[in-house]
């Protein structure tokens, strides 16, 4: 390798690791305001809820306590399935113990199930990825196949394949007619940032079409 190759070489390494912890960062923050709007939220009012429940039954009123109690479990139990949603998010078990496919496979089909709509999948090139190249793609899918679902589709399509240079290409195609924001793109974008990801949105009578293209020395084992 050459002395500018070399200097190349740093220069990419040193703007991904600069990129990286932009986005940790970025995700750090998404994170907490999720907790607070969310979770926490939900936790604080379970336990006014509790506290009611307590002072009703010392005032005799069990009527009204086993009501506000039977709220409260149900609040509870959202939030038990929101956290759950959250940690599966953020890296499914799947995605360690099984692979990238199995874990879009997952993923597709909770999202089919309770969106009524059909997810096809070509996804097995990106088992060829590094382990945190899956990682990061799980969440740009994810990402997407939320975004299309918002677009009230009743088809969509995930592929991933090489590009020319020897990259990775992820296309997802959906046939919805729903606004396409542009916050929404930079969503997309933010997350593939770090790995010098490209991406590319198209839009038109017949749906949507985004292309995450992302460079071979980022991606590759």
């Amino acid at each position: 390798m050459t002395a500018p190759d070399v200097e190349t070489h740093a220069s990419q390494q040193a703007r991904l690791a600069e990129q990286l912890i932009t986005a940790e960062q970025d995700e750090r923050r998404r994170l907490a305001l999720f907790l607070h709007d969310g979770p926490v939220q939900s936790l604080s009012g379970i336990a006014l809820m509790l506290d009611a429940v307590r002072h009703a039954i010392d005032e005799g009123r069990l009527d009204d306590a086993h009501q506000i109690l039977e709220t409260a479990l149900e609040r509870h139990r959202d939030t038990i399935r929101s956290l759950r949603d959250l940690s599966f998010n953020l890296e499914p078990v799947v995605l360690r113990d099984q692979g990238f496919a199995a874990a879009v496979q997952g993923l597709a089909e909770r999202l089919g199930i309770s969106e009524e709509i059909q997810i096809d999948l070509d996804v097995e090139p990106g088992e060829s990825l590094t382990d945190n190249a899956q990682v990061a793609l799980y969440q740009i899918v994810r990402e997407a196949l939320n975004q299309a679902v918002r677009r009230g589709p009743t088809r969509i399509s995930v592929s991933i394949g090489a590009t020319e240079g020897g990259g990775i290409a992820t296309v997802i195609v959906d046939d919805g007619h729903g606004e396409r924001r542009r916050a929404s793109v930079e969503e997309i974008e933010s997350r593939a940032r770090p790995m010098n990801g490209s991406v590319t949105v198209e839009g038109s009578g017949d749906g949507t079409v985004v292309r995450i293209e992302v460079p071979a020395y980022t991606a590759r084992r």
